[in-house]
């Protein structure tokens, strides 16, 4: 996990220092849309827009990994209940008593 935070601190780092080398003005044109700024903005406004639509993209399966993760989670519950009561089934039957084995047994003594 921490290896995220660094790569997203150095991907930080390396927006900031395009941004400021970048400052050229520039004219973008979309359908009806047009939009003058700097030459970074507008590259880090279709960043963002760019990370926008991955997270978009992605939400589904999010939600349903979690759905799945809290199903797993409470048949995990229940399978751990049911190991409970099991167990206090065994105790309250009592453990089996040993049989008396022959081996500890003396043979009879003859009779004359």
């Amino acid at each position: 996990m921490i290896i995220f935070l660094i790569l997203g601190l150095i991907l930080g780092a390396a927006m900031v220092a395009f941004v400021l080398q970048n400052i050229t003005p520039v004219s973008v044109s979309f359908l009806t849309w047009h939009l003058d700024g700097s030459l970074a903005i507008i590259l880090f406004l279709a960043f963002g827009v760019g990370v926008l639509m991955t997270l978009l993209f992605l939400l589904p399966s999010f939600i349903r990994d979690e759905w799945q993760y809290r199903k797993l989670k409470k048949h995990a519950r229940a399978i751990e209940e049911e190991l409970t009561r099991a167990n206090k089934a065994i105790d309250t039957v009592g453990a089996p008593q040993p049989q008396p084995s022959m081996s500890n047994t003396t043979p009879p003594a003859p009779s004359a």
